[in-house]
């Protein structure tokens, strides 16, 4: 309870201080944006779709940790855990990939035109919707969350490669592609300071947001396991 309330304090403080500082820094134009060539208006999904992204590594980064958490100690909480946060990174990343693809509309002219970005989140889903159906084809729960945590273990090694590589490494149309000198015209530090207090309370936001989902829907789990099991048992 404690840490919830620091969390929502911090939030506020940090929202309070980022919003108040650039209206003190520019009384007149705080509120206003730089148009970006191309995109217009549409480049402010940035401040939902990067987030996403963002969350969609973070989350599949905690299911692998409670996975591997779950193989030392067998402490079937930490399977719970592991499945909540991978739940949560597949809400995510489907987000991502939407809003992308909205994105993706207005700059190509095309909502999906397999893309290296594009490519590289369509196998992730894949492969972490290999892994709900795992589960659901196990009944025994320890055999379950064995077989769970092995498979988020070994699934995580290809997110970075996905994300952070296989986009840089080759010629696409997304921001950041091998073939783009500037290295993205959106997220970068020459972004407008108005747009980046925006940006990371967002950032910010999206993060707790995440926390907060997980912490309920985690305890959800484990209440509705517990409830099956005792109405076996009747």
């Amino acid at each position: 309870m404690v840490k919830k309330i620091f969390l929502y304090v911090l939030l506020a403080v940090v929202s309070i201080v980022g919003i108040g500082f650039p209206i003190v820094k520019n009384p007149v134009n705080w509120y206003e944006y730089p148009l970006i060539p191309g995109l217009e208006e549409n480049a402010k999904i940035i401040f939902f779709h990067v987030p996403t992204s963002w969350l969609t590594v973070i989350a599949f980064f905690m299911s692998t940790y409670f996975s591997i958490k779950y193989l030392r100690k067998k402490n079937i909480i930490d399977d719970a855990k592991a499945y909540t946060s991978a739940q949560l990174g597949m809400i995510f990343c489907i987000l991502a990939t939407v809003t992308g693809a909205v994105w993706a509309k207005f700059a190509w002219g095309s909502f999906w035109s397999w893309d290296p970005r594009q490519t590289s989140i369509f196998a992730i889903l894949l492969i972490y919707g290999a892994l709900f159906a795992l589960r659901s084809a196990i009944e025994d729960e320890q055999k379950r969350a064995t077989l769970s945590a092995v498979y988020s273990s070994i699934a995580f090694v290809t997110v970075p490669f996905f994300i952070f590589i296989m986009p840089r490494i080759m010629k696409g149309l997304h921001p950041g592609s091998a073939d783009d000198s500037t290295a993205g015209p959106l997220v970068n530090f020459k972004m407008n300071g108005n747009m980046q207090v925006v940006f990371y309370l967002s950032l910010l936001g999206f993060t707790l947001l995440y926390a907060w989902m997980w912490d309920i829907g985690y305890r959800s789990y484990l209440l509705k396991e517990k409830i099956e099991k005792s109405e076996k048992k009747d």
